[in-house]
């Protein structure tokens, strides 16, 4: 298949849309297809060899600051661009719901081109950018532009979870939902490894994700610093964004040591593999990648209960979740594991065991998949 992926960003691999949109690409292509990627760019961005469609940025009059803070870019819609690459072909997929794929899907509906669109961005990111994350009426009007602007135009959409697919159907979106996971990458595997000077003597604790409000690493911080075990416990940060400071100054302030970088794929797999457990205390999640890829390399998580996220789904018991927001029942559960290395190692394995369920490539064959359903509907073969 010839298969176009639009994204407003995919070669700036700094949030975990753009890192789980270029590992699905590499796989697409592993198994035969020939992929070529609409976003914005510039040619050195490219591999040798490829063929892309590059738009420039689109700048966000008082509020560009703060989109890149959050690890975004918008591209700047190039009519000419948009239509040679949805021309050339089989089928066409949205990653990202904004003014470029506005543009690609009515072409593509217009032109009778397969389409289908991917559920990334879940309106709480949106609205809590603007500090307006719990305000239901925001959210709704997120879901409700969205199905109009974008989803409508196509007969079906990739789900990550579940969860956000019974949002989908809450807020009225009549396509066909396919639900399938971003898959985790092969290379995060049970693995452990002596830990290097920064963290030796230490109890390691991982979080993984944007530094932003929805994400709550303030409850972790605050959770640490309740812990038991304080000054046994390092806590790792793994990720930029616009609360870094906010973050760093309220761990300082708690007398927690804290260790803060955005490592490359390599270096996060060290980390993992040096670390005692995963805690994910975001409020807002569609799947989770960044947890995923810990309890797969061999980290128990200790997962928020939020009705806001698709997280939950992977605790394979009570003692895996706390109720969203509430750093003293974290604390808890925190010093359970850490008193209980024997349970936790054999734990470790049964979280392994779970992330090979979500292997990427057979995460992709499912898409695959359901391109080609998109691509007979319209009665053409592949």
């Amino acid at each position: 298949m010839k298969i176009l992926l639009i994204a407003d960003q995919f070669y700036r691999a700094n949030n975990g849309m753009t890192i789980s949109a270029r590992r699905f690409a590499e796989v697409l292509e592993r198994h035969g297809n020939e992929v070529r990627v609409l976003s914005y760019g510039t040619p050195e961005d490219v591999a040798p060899g490829k063929t892309a469609y590059l738009m420039k940025k689109k700048y966000i009059p008082v509020f560009d600051k703060l989109v890149s803070s959050q690890g975004m870019t918008f591209a700047k819609v190039d009519k000419r661009i948009i239509s040679e690459a949805v021309h050339w072909a089989d089928v066409v997929h949205l990653l990202t719901p904004f003014a470029v794929s506005h543009n690609a899907v009515k072409l593509a509906r217009r032109e009778g081109i397969p389409c289908t669109a991917a559920f990334h961005v879940q309106p709480e990111n949106i609205s809590s950018s603007i500090h307006l994350g719990n305000c239901r009426f925001i959210n709704n009007l997120i879901y409700h532009w969205f199905r109009l602007y974008i989803y409508r135009y196509t007969d079906r959409i990739h789900c990550p979870s579940n969860f956000i697919a019974n949002e989908l159907k809450k807020h009225g979106y009549k396509s066909e939902l396919h639900v399938i996971s971003n898959g985790i990458d092969p290379d995060f595997k049970y693995n452990k490894l002596p830990k290097t000077p920064e963290f030796d003597g230490k109890f390691v604790i991982l979080s993984t994700g944007r530094l932003s409000i929805e994400k709550r690493q303030d409850v972790t911080v605050d959770a640490v610093a309740l812990s038991r075990h304080r000054k046994e416990i390092k806590l790792v940060l793994a990720g930029n964004g616009p609360r870094k400071k906010q973050i760093l100054s309220r761990a300082e302030k708690c007398g927690v040591d804290v260790y803060n970088n955005f490592f490359s794929k390599s270096e996060l797999l060290n980390m993992i593999a040096m670390s005692d457990l995963y805690v994910h205390s975001a409020d807002i999640e569609i799947e989770a990648m960044s947890c995923m890829e810990a309890f797969a390399g061999g980290l128990v998580p200790i997962i928020a209960d939020s009705p806001r996220s698709a997280t939950p789904q992977f605790a394979l018991d009570d003692r895996s979740l706390f109720p969203a927001g509430d750093p003293a029942a974290l604390a808890k559960k925190i010093d359970y594991w850490i008193e209980h290395p024997d349970i936790r190692r054999e734990t470790e394995m049964r979280y392994a065991e779970l992330g090979l369920k979500y292997a990427l490539d057979s995460c992709v064959s499912a898409a695959e998949k359901m391109f080609g359903d998109e691509i007979s509907a319209h009665g053409k073969k592949i």
